[in-house]
């Protein structure tokens, strides 16, 4: 697996693409889209103000928890988290084993909506970073046949 992900401008503009149409769909508040290492990669709504790097890495961390005790009970994972506020709700759903997906939606929706709607844009989401992740490796190896005189020749006055 690449450690580093390096998405094209193309890439995240599709990523952005979906998040916003998730949002308008689910009537969130926010949707944030997440490296499971804590990074925040896009995010979406009407939350301005908001402290995302904190999230980012509080999202991660409870990703991360929730793993922990899915193990200790036999299971592998928990992939979908929920979490029912007075007033805010947050989804939150893992993603081809990388990316977590966090909504923040109000009494506007319904879990059952987000629940859909999420699933389907899970489900796009996965394709556009299966399409980065297979682009990345195919450039790592094209890197490796470059040799030595080919950059001298690049290199030379």
């Amino acid at each position: 697996m690449i450690d580093t992900l390096v998405i094209q401008d193309e890439d995240y503009r599709e990523i952005l693409d979906a998040i916003e149409r998730l949002a308008r769909h689910v009537r969130a508040k926010g949707v944030f889209l997440i490296e499971k290492n804590g990074q925040l990669i896009a995010d979406a709504g009407e939350m301005y103000g908001l402290d995302t790097t904190s999230l980012a890495s509080l999202a991660a961390g409870n990703v991360a928890a929730t793993a922990g005790l899915a193990k200790l009970i036999g299971e592998d994972d928990f992939p979908t988290h929920f979490h029912q506020g007075q007033h805010d709700h947050l989804h939150m759903t893992v993603i081809g084993g990388r990316f977590i997906l966090l909504v923040v939606f109000d009494d506007r929706t319904s879990l059952g909506l987000v629940r859909l709607r999420v699933r389907k844009s899970s489900g796009q989401l996965a394709q556009i970073f299966e399409d980065v992740l297979k682009r990345a490796d195919g450039g790592a190896g094209a890197l490796d046949e470059i040799t030595e005189a080919d950059i001298d020749k690049l290199f030379s006055d």
